[in-house]
């Protein structure tokens, strides 16, 4: 079978977890290959994601590795076994592979937590608001270049607009609500859109106020998206890099107790509603 040439993050992911199972059996790979009667070449593969494993060989290896954890190495072979194309598909080679990345562990997230200081959460965001961002943040692009941009997050939307959806709480500044990043209607309407989406039962928001004392988080901003167990979560953070995708327990662990914090500080969410009504009136 020939090797994959650009691993998604999932499929990273599923590799990566391999590696910590091995490793935590304290098993070199030319041993774990031994144990499962492959070359220490298809290991170094199966853990780099430029190949795939079987739920025949990756039960086999969690066995090798006394691994006990059931819905953990239930999880794992659920993420070796997909084959199904997802929507975000239809942008490869036209946006670059972080967007896709993303869309497929919001896919398959359990839940999503926001942290959002500047702008408004991509879930929330309108068209106008989606357009005007990315046309400001990459000015040399012409416009299908962008228009690629905004549809696909609207796409996105659908883990929280489907008639299934995630869980959704979300932890907003003032400050992002207050810039008007496509104008004054634009900001209305974006502002309205908030609120619309805060009356549904599966979402949260909460406003960190500018009245607020004593509050050093902001720079917390992240997206926190659940897994099907809580080792296989992930924290998606903008880096100057490009987005960042944290997932070893020490980070996973600082960030839960990260949002606890910071959603603690922030407005309930009647009082947040009442905050952005006051701001629309403003408008």
């Amino acid at each position: 079978m020939a090797l994959r040439r650009e691993p998604t993050a999932r499929q990273l992911r599923l590799a990566t977890e391999l590696r910590r199972l091995r490793d935590a059996a304290g098993l070199a790979a030319r041993e774990a290959a031994a144990l499962l009667g492959v070359s220490p070449v298809q290991i170094s593969h199966i853990e780099s994601a430029l190949a795939g494993v079987s739920e025949e060989r990756l039960r086999r290896l969690a066995a090798n590795y006394s691994c006990s954890n059931v819905e953990l190495i239930d999880a794992l072979v659920s993420m070796a076994s997909e084959r199904a194309r997802g929507w975000w598909e239809d942008y490869r080679g036209l946006l670059p592979a972080a967007y896709l990345d993303l869309a497929e562990l919001e896919h398959h997230a359990k839940f999503r937590k926001d942290v959002a200081v500047i702008h408004v959460p991509g879930l929330f965001q309108t068209e106008d608001y989606a357009r005007a961002l990315f046309a400001y943040m990459n000015p040399e692009f012409p416009d299908s270049e962008v228009e690629h941009r905004v549809s696909h997050r609207m796409r996105r939307k659908i883990v929280i607009e489907c008639p299934d959806p995630i869980p959704y709480d979300t932890v907003i500044h003032e400050a992002a609500l207050r810039i008007k990043v496509a104008g004054r209607a634009a900001t209305r309407a974006q502002l309205t859109r908030i609120l619309e989406m805060s009356d549904a039962d599966h979402v949260t928001v909460r406003v960190i106020p500018f009245a607020l004392d004593d509050f050093a988080g902001a720079g917390s901003t992240m997206v926190h998206l659940g897994g099907p167990v809580p080792r296989l979560d992930t924290v998606v953070r903008d880096a100057p890099h490009g987005t960042a995708l944290l997932d070893s327990e020490a980070q996973l662990e600082h960030f839960r107790k990260l949002f606890h914090r910071v959603s603690e500080r922030s407005l309930a969410p009647d009082q947040s509603r009442d905050l952005i009504h006051e701001l629309i009136k403003e408008l």
